[in-house]
């Protein structure tokens, strides 16, 4: 494949397979080890709680990451690299929970490295990979690219939890280990063979001609260069909230409908599956019309980001009446749509970060998704701490469970609406937004420039 030959549909599987692998270690860490931790080893859910967190924490270094294959005019390396430090810590992890068993202040230390390492694993393959995507993939197939991607890491998800859970049974320390290193090294082994050939040999390897070498920049100032894009510093602040708001929900939801609508652990769990349903059916609805209608307007990715925010916005605003109404409101159907939202405002926005991802200085492409995936992970490590300390404040001061969980999906409601008024500001600038406030012009859309999402 030469350098610049966009990818075509098996490439985009290809790299759907590689995010897949990695969805397959992280969930084997983020879930696996947690029902371990807290029900075999009888640990505080606290503990596990914290290394997810750290897990999330550790990955304000993608910005770095996007910078190191900028320099390096390669993704291949860093996705290859960032995949083995992954698989690395998921065995550690692994072998940390074993330890926990009869010394748990060594196994706690050697978990604090293993999520350490899985954090920056996913940051390195994670953030290389989006911008190979972003690089790559001709404009209207991106939608269709980002819905085939996170299905794929959806169905990595979804097997290895399945398949670990087959294997752990009955379950022993050693059974433990021996899974988490077997799907550790399947992932590893995939991903490299997904990825073999695929983004072809780099201009800056393959000149015939030797020039002499431009300095190397320094990432701090390819940082503060990218901050300063006012686009690009837009997006940072509608990926924060808006992801803030999508995570928040999540650890509150089923005690919500166990407190308020008497659900059994079956019948939340089963809501959740209905959920994520709705999610799945406006992913397939997002790459449908962005791959269709990618030429009109109907096919805009900043259209669908502010859509997907107010619909979101909405369905939280129903689960806020539901907290007063009780039995008589909608709620299972409440839930679906309110995941069909989520699922198209999930798919605009990463596809809107594949498009601004190039508008800019050039060269810069993986400093910006690593910025944009820090503030995302910044925000679903804070997401589940933030909704559930509101829940429990909320519960303080009113008193009954219904109306403090509609507090928060009110709140939670807010912030979809903050985002949305952002994606629609993004690319727009400040003195456009002024003119169109002081002269309106009925049926005439703004013009937006070319940092603009579409």
């Amino acid at each position: 494949m030469s350098w610049h030959a966009p990818i075509g549909w098996l490439g985009i599987v290809r790299l759907g397979l590689v995010q897949a692998a990695l969805g397959a270690v992280v969930v084997l860490t983020t879930s696996t080890l947690n029902r371990v931790m807290v029900v075999e080893l009888a640990l505080p859910a606290l503990l596990p709680g914290l290394l997810v967190a750290l897990h999330y924490l550790v990955q304000v270094v993608r910005p770095r990451m996007g910078f190191g294959s900028d320099v390096g005019g390669r993704r291949t390396p860093w996705i290859v690299g960032g995949m083995g430090v992954l698989a690395l810590g998921g065995v550690g992890a692994a072998m940390a929970t074993v330890q926990m068993d009869g010394r748990p202040a060594l196994g706690f230390a050697m978990a604090v490295l293993a999520f350490a390492a899985v954090g920056i694993g996913v940051s390195a393959a994670g953030t290389s990979l989006l911008t190979l995507l972003a690089k790559r993939v001709e404009p209207d197939r991106r939608a269709a690219a980002a819905t085939i991607v996170w299905l794929m890491m959806i169905a990595g998800f979804a097997v290895t939890a399945g398949v670990a859970g087959q294997l752990l049974d009955p379950y022993t320390p050693e059974r433990l280990v021996q899974v988490a290193a077997g799907v550790s090294a399947t992932a590893f082994c995939v991903a490299v063979l997904a990825l073999m050939g695929l983004e072809g040999r780099s201009q800056k390897n393959s000149a015939s001609v030797v020039v002499e070498a431009a300095p190397t920049p320094v990432f701090r100032q390819a940082l503060a260069e990218v901050w300063s894009e006012p686009t690009a510093r837009q997006f940072t602040v509608f990926v924060f909230v808006s992801m803030l708001a999508y995570s928040a929900q999540d650890l509150i939801l089923e005690p919500f409908a166990g407190e308020v609508f008497a659900f059994t652990p079956g019948q939340s769990t089963a809501l959740a599956g209905l959920q994520h349903g709705g999610v799945l059916v406006g992913m397939l609805l997002m790459a449908f019309m962005g791959t269709v209608f990618s030429k009109r307007l109907i096919g805009s990715m900043r259209l669908w980001a502010v859509g997907g925010c107010a619909a979101s916005a909405v369905g939280l605003a129903g689960l806020t009446v539901a907290g007063w109404v009780g039995s008589a409101w909608p709620f299972q159907w409440n839930v679906f749509l309110l995941g069909v939202a989520n699922g198209a405002f999930s798919i605009a926005a990463i596809g809107s970060m594949m498009r601004l991802a190039g508008a800019g200085a050039a060269s810069r492409e993986g400093v910006r998704m690593g910025l944009w995936g820090a503030a995302q992970a910044i925000a679903f490590g804070m997401g589940g701490l933030v909704g559930t300390a509101a829940s429990d404040m909320a519960r303080w001061m009113v008193g009954q469970p219904g109306l403090a969980y509609s507090v928060v999906f009110g709140l939670e409601a807010m912030l979809f609406v903050m985002s949305a008024a952002l994606a629609y500001r993004i690319g727009i600038p400040l003195p456009v937004l002024m003119e169109q406030s002081k002269t309106p012009r009925p049926g005439v859309l703004p013009t937006l420039n070319s940092g603009a999402l579409s």
